[in-house]
């Protein structure tokens, strides 16, 4: 039975989507269309589909009482808009429906277990929240919520576990049972990941503490999914509160990737890697799905929350997801590419090789804001080589390599954005004698850098007018580059 909340959400979306201009949009960075989105929610295939819905606030460009949006696709390009699946109206998710995930069940339907937020009012005249993990279960629009909701509460956390700090559930199926991590807060204050099982998806009990942070990475962690991956098990979460450690991660809100093998004794993670997920400034909150063809592909929210408070004046949307990615451990490392999928949209092939770059040029044919663009540069002997993109004569995003550190530098300070916010990442890349290869997809907001195959991933939104479409290329001493650009058209 739909309740008026979610009737209102759904007739608020009817009146205005169509009214969003059309242009104004990304071209191939999905959004909520309206409104606020934050994280990806219950990415899955569900019937020869790919499900994908969103934290969403569909009345304001702000965060406020979180429901479900909801969209779906079939070639992770065109996606189809379809009602609010979510809105907060029950006892135990009144204060908000917060992030979770998505499995389709043998009988043929569509369950999501997802947070549920209720706050109380304590004696003292404060206010205390409390998160429970809820499910719904639906046909891929219509979704009911279970009506013994909620079916994992402190209750089964462990000794300290917070009844305050516990959300986003991600569920999964192995063997004959199914699983759900979810992230927590620990005795000690820092982070953890939580593991339950359960027989049918709806009974659950603890199982045991996944891994956890001990204070090294940040405080609570957010966001967990866990799965099998070329041989390794693998863990993604996103810490709050952490402390920049070299060029690998950077302070606030981040995203951690562990890797390792799972004890099915002790139920817990032995690592044997980690690594930032992204090396951007917007990245959060990654989630992923199986596919049909077997792989694992994944997607996350393209902000930050540290700069959440700029929001474009005349956009009527607030927030975009990253394009999907296809992932891959190589080494031991997890690497990440756009999915083959975005090949079909190319148009238009322009190529240069073997061109020497000294001072700053321009090429013939390399220019645009909705393009796929890679650069590889030749082994040579110089101190740097710059991409600028997106530019005019007062705005551009800057991506610098440096061969002598193994360092790619990103500054999108004169990219649009009028806040004083954070605009600068350097990382690392693998040193190979001046080598390198750097895949970068623009779109009308946001920029994707994938460096050398995808070892390492970096995205930031940006805000530089559309006309400022210029691409230039420079190098302090001489190098050499081979370049090849594609117009993108959806």
């Amino acid at each position: 039975m739909t309740s008026e909340r979610l009737r209102a959400a759904r007739k608020y979306e009817s009146e205005k989507l169509p009214q969003v201009p059309s242009g104004i949009l990304p071209a191939y960075h999905l959004t909520g269309g309206i409104g606020w989105i934050n994280d990806p929610n219950g990415f899955s295939r569900y019937k020869n589909e790919y499900h994908l819905f969103f934290q969403y606030n569909p009345y304001d460009v702000h965060w406020d009482a979180m429901h479900w949006g909801h969209v779906k696709t079939t070639d992770f390009l065109h996606w189809e808009r379809l009602p609010c699946a979510l809105a907060p109206d029950r006892e135990f998710d009144k204060d908000g429906c917060f992030s979770g995930s998505a499995i389709e069940l043998p009988d043929g339907k569509h369950l999501i277990m997802y947070t549920g937020v209720r706050k109380e009012t304590l004696p003292d005249g404060t206010q205390a929240e409390y998160q429970a993990q809820c499910i719904a279960v639906g046909d891929g629009t219509e979704y009911e919520k279970f009506s013994q909701n909620p079916v994992i509460d402190a209750g089964m956390l462990p000794p300290g576990g917070s009844a305050h700090d516990f959300r986003d559930p991600k569920i999964f199926e192995k063997g004959e049972k199914y699983y759900a991590v979810a992230g927590n807060r620990c005795p000690d204050g820092s982070g953890a990941v939580l593991l339950f099982e359960s027989d049918d998806a709806l009974s659950w009990k603890f199982r045991s503490v996944l891994a956890s942070s001990g204070n090294r990475h940040g405080r609570m962690w957010e966001c967990p999914d866990f799965f099998t991956l070329d041989g390794k098990d693998v863990l993604l979460v996103s810490p709050q509160e952490m402390n920049a450690k070299g060029l690998e991660f950077i302070d606030g809100n981040t995203t951690l990737c562990l890797a390792g093998s799972f004890n099915p004794v002790t139920g817990s993670l032995e690592r044997e890697h980690e690594q930032a997920i992204d090396y951007g400034l917007d990245f959060y909150a990654p989630q992923t799905v199986l596919t049909a063809d077997g792989r694992r592909v994944m997607i996350a929210w393209m902000q930050y929350w540290d700069s959440v408070g700029y929001t474009p004046e005349g956009l009527p949307f607030f927030g975009q997801m990253t394009f999907p990615r296809e992932l891959k451990i190589h080494n031991g490392r997890l690497y990440q590419m756009p999915v083959s999928e975005l090949e079909s949209a190319r148009r238009e092939k322009t190529e240069h090789r073997n061109v020497t770059v000294s001072s700053e040029i321009s090429l013939p044919g390399i220019s645009g804001r909705i393009i796929d663009l890679t650069v590889n540069v030749l082994p040579g002997n110089y101190e740097y080589f710059r991409i600028t993109v997106a530019a005019d004569n007062t705005h551009g995003t800057v991506i610098t390599y440096n061969p002598g550190k193994g360092t790619v530098l990103v500054d999108r300070t004169l990219s649009g954005s009028p806040k004083d916010i954070l605009n600068t990442r350097e990382f690392c890349v693998s040193k190979k004698e001046g080598k390198i290869e750097m895949r970068i997809l623009l779109d009308r907001y946001s920029l994707e850098l994938f460096v050398n195959a995808g070892s390492q991933a970096a995205s930031f939104t940006i805000y530089t007018p559309l006309s400022a479409d210029g691409i230039s290329f420079s190098a302090g001493g001489t190098a050499v580059i081979n370049a090849v650009k594609y117009n993108l058209e959806f």
